[in-house]
């Protein structure tokens, strides 16, 4: 059985939602769950027992030793992730697998109707790019368009990252998502508690009652059952026949009238041309390493930068003014030391409220409309190019606290301080995540440790050596 870190991350964003129990009383299925993972047998096999591959590249268990590991602000969607990398994928396969699953157990905040933005390190190129997908604005609404709907990017996005360091199968990533839509998932602490912020509003809109809403009237509550059978068909197309059914294709006919029935007024020509980007990463000097961040995305990506300077020269950085949305983070990396570092939104919690009928897709709101701001996706990573080696990754959520929870645990994991000190000193409503290799990666894979926030409802899970007071 793989060395677990296990924590909880951001799912309170400013909300007023107390702290939620303890990671061990919240989640117990995790405990199982991770229990029963394939190609997890032993402590010895995750750090250096045999290297033969037990079984066939791509199916569980065909790592043997050190695997790396995930960190997310939704318990299955690490879980998806860490499966991939015990089958041999990289963190882009990782990434991909764990984003897709996140759209089905997280949709509040990440979903195939919004978008978000990532860092990806390739170790043998030794260079990072951003691969930018955000939930698009849009110029002009057609008639009857009361609740705008962002350009969905999710799905041209995390195609576009696997074609910059992929190994799997793209369909082979797509399946697990689609198995729990298909077949259901529990709700998490973190998706319950964020059904409880809007059910009012949510429940109104007859299809997402359908989907989110309980038997017994309201929303449904941690540990009952989500099954989206829609959303299961949606995603079976786009493994079958790619993304771009989603784009151009029949797929997308019935998204572009669903969502004209919706309010949410998307039409073929703006999704045919919605389109992700590959660009280049903000660095920032950080003694013998770089630290890289996201450009210009949104309001608060740029601000991650800035926070991050302002911790390493000792003073505190402040939030951007006014609300924004909620997001979502997502961290992996694989022995080979190829990381990434993710960050998803629909700009507001649940986007819309509403659901494209026969699609299963929540519609983003569209940014810049009338109150909906951009949601900061703040993600950083962090390099040594002498060494050729991975040293840390970090995500934070929160709103306008997004870029100073990133930064914060950035600057955490780089001084080699305990992780509850960078949790402790990052101020609500932001929420962090953390994945730090001291020794860096490949050379350094036993001093690697993650975390998520205690104080939301994620988790990390891997190959992590154990937390001590020392911050490993």
């Amino acid at each position: 059985m793989s060395t677990t870190t296990p924590s909880t991350a951001s799912a309170n964003h400013g909300t007023g939602i107390p702290a939620t129990r303890p990671w061990h009383r919240r989640a117990p299925w995790l405990l199982a769950a991770a229990a029963l993972l394939s190609g997890c047998s032993t402590v010895n096999s995750m750090f250096g027992g045999s290297s033969t591959p037990a079984a066939p590249l791509g199916t569980p268990g065909y790592v043997r030793g050190f695997l790396g590991g995930a960190v997310a602000d939704e318990p299955r969607a690490a879980l998806v992730a860490r499966e991939i990398l015990s089958a041999g994928g990289t963190a882009v396969d990782a990434a991909v697998a764990g984003a897709f699953a996140m759209t089905v157990t997280l949709p509040s905040r990440a979903g195939l109707g919004g978008g978000g933005a990532c860092l990806v390190y390739n170790a043998r190129l030794r260079e990072v790019i951003t691969v930018s997908f955000p939930a698009g604005s849009r110029s002009a609404l057609p008639p009857g368009t009361d609740r705008p709907a962002a350009l969905p990017l999710m799905a041209r996005g995390l195609f576009l990252m696997h074609t910059r360091g992929g190994r799997l199968r793209f369909e082979q990533l797509v399946r697990p998502a689609e198995n729990l839509a298909r077949f259901g998932t529990e709700v998490s602490g973190a998706l319950s508690e964020d059904l409880a912020v809007v059910a009012a509003p949510l429940l109104n809109d007859p299809q997402a009652r359908r989907i989110f809403g309980a038997t017994g009237g309201g929303p449904l509550r941690g540990g009952e059952r989500l099954i989206q059978l829609d959303l299961g068909a949606t995603l079976a197309q786009l493994r079958s026949g790619g993304v771009g059914e989603l784009y151009q294709g029949g797929l997308s006919q019935r998204l572009e009238a669903a969502s004209l029935t919706a309010g949410g007024g998307l039409t073929a020509p703006e999704l045919r041309e919605a389109l992700a980007q590959v660009q280049e990463a903000v660095r920032v000097p950080a003694g013998n390493d770089i630290a890289f961040f996201l450009p210009a995305v949104g309001d608060g990506a740029a601000g991650t930068a800035t926070a991050f300077q302002a911790t390493q020269a000792g003073t505190s950085p402040f939030a951007s003014g006014g609300i924004s949305g909620a997001s979502a983070g997502l961290l992996t990396m694989d022995p080979e030391g190829n990381a990434v570092a993710c960050a998803f939104s629909m700009n507001n919690l649940f986007g819309t409220g509403r659901v494209a009928e026969g699609t299963g897709v929540l519609l983003a709101a569209a940014p810049g409309l009338g109150t909906v701001p951009p949601a900061p996706l703040a993600v950083s990573l962090a390099t040594n190019n002498t060494l050729r080696g991975f040293r840390a990754a970090t995500a934070g959520t929160g709103q306008q606290a997004a870029g100073i929870a990133a930064a914060t645990m950035m600057s955490t994991a780089l001084r080699r301080q305990p992780f509850e000190n960078g949790f402790a000193a990052i101020p609500d409503p932001g929420r962090g995540l953390a994945l730090s290799c001291p020794s860096y990666v490949p050379r350094g894979n036993d001093s690697c440790v993650a975390a998520a926030d205690p104080r939301g409802g994620g988790v990390a899970i891997g190959s992590f050596a154990p937390v001590t007071a020392s911050g490993r």
